[in-house]
C-alpha cells in the first residue's frame, strides 16, 4: 500500500473517436494526453473503446444462424484495428504515462496475441510504464457477436496514492456481484468506460458512488454518424443512425451520490477536477458494503479469479 494523498487531480477524456482506424486513435489519444498533462493531473481517464472507437449501430452482417461476406469484411477491418496488449501502440502510451507522471485509463478493442479474439477492455498504466488490462466479463446484447467474454485478468486493481483503482466497463455496472469484487479490494475510484447517454444511467452511477463509498468516474464519449467511414460496407444501417449517436454525459460523482463536474452534453472537451481523498474513507461510517454494514456469516461472495 502507497502512502495515501489527500488530493488526487483527475482529467476525464469526452472525445470522439476516429472509428475503425488504429493510427489516428493513438494520434489522437496522445494529443489529448498532453494537452491534458499541462495541468498536471495525476489520472488521466478515457471513454470505452477509444481504440479504435464503438460501433454503435452496427451487426457486421450477423443475423440469427446467418452472417453476410460484406459484414465479414467490415468485421475484419475493426479485427485490424484492434490492438494487441503489449504492441508498439502499448509501447507508446506507457511512454506517454512516464513522460506525464500520470495513471492513464483507457478503453481499447484488444485483440488475443495467440487465439485472435477480441475483447472489449481497459488498460490503466502507471506512471512507471507498467500496466494492468481488464477485460469486459460478458459484452452487452450483440456486442457478443464481436467481443469474447473475459478468459483472465479478473477484476484487476491498481494501488495508487489515493487507494486501490479498478474499472468495470459499461454494463458491466449492472453485475451487482461484480461491483461487490470490485468493493471488496477496497477500491477508491471507480473507473466506467461506457457508452451510456441514456438519463436512468446518471441515476444508476450516482447509487454506486453511495453503494461502493467510491468516487465514480462516467466517462463516456461522443459519437456522430459523420463518425462513421463513408466506404463501409454496412453503410445504409449507418446512414439510418441519427446524426447525434452517443452524445456523451461524462462526469464524476462523489461518495455521497453528489455530482463533483456536471454531466456535459454533445462536445468534446476535458473535464478537470480536484478530488478529496479523504472522503471515501469518512463516509463508511454509516455504511460500508462489505465491512461493518455486512453479515458475511449469512452473505458471502467468492470469487474465481484464475
Amino acid at each position: 500500500m502507497k502512502d495515501i494523498k489527500k488530493i488526487c487531480k483527475i482529467a476525464l477524456v469526452q472525445a470522439e473517436p476516429v472509428l475503425f482506424d488504429k493510427k489516428a486513435s493513438l494520434e489522437k489519444t496522445l494529443r489529448y494526453i498532453d494537452e491534458a498533462a499541462s495541468q498536471n493531473p495525476d489520472l488521466i481517464v478515457f471513454p470505452e473503446l477509444f481504440i479504435p472507437g464503438y460501433p454503435i449501430g452496427m451487426n457486421f452482417g450477423f443475423s440469427m444462424g446467418k452472417r453476410t461476406e460484406e459484414g465479414r469484411k467490415d468485421w475484419k477491418r475493426y479485427y485490424d484495428a484492434s490492438v494487441v496488449a503489449g504492441a508498439e501502440e502499448f509501447r507508446e502510451l506507457a511512454d506517454r504515462a512516464k513522460k506525464t507522471g500520470a495513471y492513464i485509463s483507457l478503453g481499447f478493442s484488444e485483440r488475443d496475441a495467440v487465439n485472435g479474439t477480441l475483447y472489449n477492455s481497459n488498460v490503466i498504466f502507471e506512471p512507471d510504464g507498467t500496466y494492468k488490462v481488464h477485460r469486459k466479463l460478458k459484452p452487452t446484447g450483440s456486442e457478443r457477436t464481436v467481443w469474447g467474454d473475459a478468459n483472465k485478468d479478473y477484476f484487476p486493481v491498481t494501488e495508487t496514492s489515493w487507494g486501490p483503482i479498478g474499472s468495470l466497463i459499461c454494463w458491466e455496472s449492472y453485475m451487482p456481484l461484480a461491483r461487490v469484487a470490485l468493493y471488496q479490494k477496497g477500491i477508491t475510484i471507480y473507473i466506467s468506460p461506457n457508452t451510456n447517454d441514456n438519463p436512468e444511467w446518471q441515476a444508476t452511477i450516482q447509487h454506486i458512488a453511495i453503494e461502493g463509498k467510491c468516487y465514480f468516474i462516467n466517462a463516456d464519449m461522443i459519437v456522430r454518424r459523420s463518425s462513421y467511414p463513408s466506404d463501409l460496407n454496412e453503410n445504409k444501417a449507418v446512414l439510418q443512425l441519427p446524426e447525434m449517436v452517443c452524445s456523451g454525459g461524462s462526469c464524476i460523482i462523489d461518495p455521497y451520490g453528489h455530482y463533483v463536474t456536471e454531466p456535459v452534453w454533445n462536445e468534446e472537451t476535458i473535464i478537470y477536477a480536484e478530488l478529496d481523498m479523504d472522503l471515501p474513507a469518512a463516509c463508511k461510517m454509516e455504511h460500508d458494503a462489505v465491512g461493518h454494514y455486512a453479515r458475511p456469516d449469512v452473505l458471502k461472495l467468492l470469487v474465481n479469479e484464475q
